[in-house]
């Protein structure tokens, strides 16, 4: 049992899968709903302090580098276009602070706590805008991603 709730903690860290994986995976698991959701959520937030500190200046570092450069220049220009559409969101929605939750907070592709929190470094948002946007933008993400996994926006018709 306790290998699920490490496998889903460990996928929900996942650059890409994040919650949209973990939590499916823990349901299919049969894991207690609660207990899974706030594993995949902590596992989700895990690497957000080292993407915001560190991620911006590894991948500028590596943008020109002959093996590895192409990399991580699409990874740079993903960051950078995250944040510029963060900016267009802002003035439309209230807030950087709001634009950020709501782009972490829906879980479609593309979004999520990795590429929002690269997209906060690369506007040079401060640590705790970051920090409240993200984990408020995972918590919901995680909401509706166990909502969905469970069946409820199928049993409502959508």
């Amino acid at each position: 049992m306790l290998w699920k709730y490490l496998a889903v903690f460990f996928l929900s860290m996942v650059p890409v899968l994040e919650l949209r994986s973990a939590i499916p995976v823990a349901i299919g698991y049969d894991l207690n709903p609660i207990a899974a959701y706030i594993v995949c959520v902590i596992g989700n937030m895990v690497p957000v302090p080292f993407i915001y500190l560190f991620a911006r200046k590894f991948l500028l570092w590596g943008s020109d580098k002959k093996y590895i450069g192409k990399f991580f220049r699409f990874c740079v220009r993903k960051g950078e276009r995250a944040g510029e559409k963060l900016t267009k969101s802002a003035a439309k929605k209230g807030g950087l602070v709001i634009a950020l939750m709501l782009f972490v907070g829906i879980p479609i592709p593309g979004t999520g706590a990795w590429t929002g929190t690269l997209a906060a470094s690369f506007l040079n948002m401060g640590t705790k805008e970051t920090t409240i946007a993200v984990s408020t933008g995972v918590v919901m993400a995680g909401i509706i991603m166990a909502l969905g996994s469970a069946g409820l926006f199928a049993f409502i018709g959508l």
